[in-house]
């Protein structure tokens, strides 16, 4: 979703400028979705928003050229496009001159990793919809020593406060007494899912980090640093999230 003042939406269709469409606010003349707007500063998503002005109904911008990234992030940036807070954001790691993107999803200020970065709202919200089911694999450093059995709790579902977590898939990469380092997919999205998997079994994440979601892997891409993703990518991740819909249960990849 990318929120913008009501004035520059309406200036981007094409109406009028955005002076004019001000005028027009302040004269009861706007209409957003069935409802008069008679103040200034409202910010809606530009992308569905219904707006009319003097009974016209205006035409969203079609656009077909959008940008995807996808970005390593670092410790210490929020996944937001704006903080209230004047925390440093992921979109301060892109130039300016890619116009304005927003994060697909997010990732906690204490999580590293792989973040897609778009203009197209129509992809964001299928990605991020609970029922496109896409992978998305985390390596973690976890506190003590995982067992046999905390695995096989953590694929079966860990039950959390708001509900049951669906199966996960999980690989021990390097076990010690002192901590535990692997790999975890999962396919939903519950906040700080993986963090509190964690601390029902008593083993704290000291560190995470998310290396793909679906077939987007974040490979050797340098901490900090963002590149392009493939459009024929794209387009293969769009076919998963519609053939996720019909899947009931989490089915591992090979």
């Amino acid at each position: 979703m990318n929120l913008v003042r009501l004035q520059k939406i309406i200036a981007d269709r094409g109406y009028c400028s955005r002076r004019k469409a001000e005028e027009y606010i302040l004269e009861g003349k706007v209409f957003v979705n069935g409802i008069k707007v008679t103040a200034l500063g409202g910010k809606y998503d530009e992308d569905t928003v219904v707006i009319l002005v003097n009974g016209t109904k205006l035409a969203p911008i079609i656009k077909t050229n959008y940008t995807y990234l996808m970005l390593n992030k670092p410790l210490g940036y929020v996944s937001t496009a704006h903080d209230d807070r004047n925390r440093k954001t992921v979109l301060d790691l892109i130039p300016k001159t890619y116009g304005r993107l927003f994060p697909v999803g997010r990732l906690d200020i204490n999580t590293s990793g792989l973040i897609l970065l778009t203009d197209d709202g129509e992809f964001a919200n299928l990605v991020t919809h609970p029922s496109s089911n896409l992978n998305k694999t985390y390596r973690a450093i976890v506190q003590g020593n995982i067992t046999s059995d905390d695995v096989s709790k953590l694929e079966n579902g860990i039950k959390l406060e708001d509900g049951i977590t669906s199966p996960s898939k999980v690989k021990l990469l390097k076990v010690s007494q002192d901590e535990t380092i692997l790999e975890i997919s999962i396919h939903e999205g519950k906040k700080r899912q993986i963090r509190r998997m964690f601390e029902s079994l008593n083993h704290p994440v000291k560190a995470l980090k998310r290396i793909s979601i679906s077939i987007i892997e974040l490979g050797d891409l340098e901490l900090g640093h963002f590149k392009p993703i493939d459009k024929k990518v794209i387009e293969e991740i769009k076919i998963q999230c519609f053939k996720g819909r019909e899947i009931k249960y989490f089915k591992p990849t090979d």
